[in-house]
């Protein structure tokens, strides 16, 4: 099982392409923060500067990707000192039409910047450790991605589809930006270091299978012990190895699990809540309805009515 793939799948990522840029010296822009999302910018030509909160700013080049976490707001610009107007006000100066290609008049057309600009959401209510563990940032160069060949193949695919084919269908778009966050989460090194922790941890021979079997049937009365035993060590061994490698108890993990499969299911699909209930793990639909509300502040029933069809789809 790709542990990776089954976390996105089960917080429903979807990815989003905004819009492309060809900005001219001088430009800047202050991007407004975004709930329950992290946003991206692919640098296909020219140069920008990127500001995050009280950092220093820091300039990406020509082939670098940078991911922003956990919806920040964030600025982009020309040079370091540049002014930078809400992106709502950039909009509107560039009578932007919501095609997908956002030019900026004026400025020096030989100092162009093409970007590729875009968001992945998660479902209302979405949680997991991998997110918690996200940096505010994550900055992968040309350089880094010389050395990840399929994050470089499917980024230029990805960029190709948008600037080359503008009637490229909608869903493969997205499923390509999908990709792309896959494989820079797998990437990110030395920019965040607790991502690749657990992405070691989900890799781990005997971590990595008591989360698979989790993943794969939480609705098992699993145990620390009997998790334990599928991993092949004791229960002490592997509740610290689960701890150090995952930042969480197996049991922890393990009810955090279950309620966001439960949530995935109840917005994704019309199936009884006593059945959802049973197939995430709980005996009865009571105590799952306790368990869910405490989590997501809302019965399990409201929780699916209030759901946004267009976020299960």
């Amino acid at each position: 099982m790709d542990i990776l793939s089954d976390i996105f799948e089960t917080v429903q990522l979807r990815g989003t392409l905004y819009f492309r840029t060809d900005f001219s010296h001088p430009w800047g822009v202050t991007v407004p923060p975004l709930g329950r999302a992290t946003r991206f910018h692919y640098v296909l030509a020219g140069s920008c500067w990127l500001q995050l909160g009280e950092a220093a700013p820091v300039q990406l080049n020509r082939g670098d990707f940078v991911l922003v976490p956990g919806g920040l707001s964030h600025i982009l610009t020309s040079a370091p000192d540049q002014s930078a107007p809400p992106l709502e006000a950039l909009l509107y100066e560039a009578n932007y039409q919501g095609d997908g290609y956002l030019v900026l008049p004026g400025g020096d057309p030989q100092a162009g910047t093409q970007l590729v600009c875009g968001h992945f959401s998660f479902a209302r209510g979405a949680d997991h450790p991998l997110l918690r563990a996200m940096p505010d940032r994550i900055i992968i160069t040309a350089a880094d991605r010389e050395r990840r060949r399929w994050l470089s193949a499917v980024l230029d695919l990805c960029a190709t589809t948008i600037f080359h084919d503008p009637h490229a269908p909608v869903g493969v778009v997205r499923r390509l930006s999908e990709v792309v966050l896959l494989e820079a989460l797998r990437s990110a090194e030395d920019e965040a270091p607790e991502v690749r922790r657990m992405i070691a941890g989900f890799a781990d021979p005997r971590v990595g299978r008591a989360i698979a079997l989790i993943h794969r049937e939480p609705e098992r009365a699993w145990t620390i012990d009997s998790l334990a035993r599928e991993a092949a060590m004791s229960r002490t061994r592997f509740a610290a190895r689960f701890r150090a490698l995952i930042g969480t108890t197996p049991i922890a993990y393990l009810s955090e699990w279950r309620l966001q499969r439960a949530a995935a299911l109840l917005a994704s699909s019309s199936r009884p809540v006593g059945e959802i209930a049973h197939a995430c793990g709980y005996t009865n639909a009571a105590s799952f309805a306790r368990a869910f509300a405490e989590r997501f502040g809302e019965t399990p029933n409201r929780f699916r009515q209030s759901s946004d069809p267009a976020e299960a789809g």
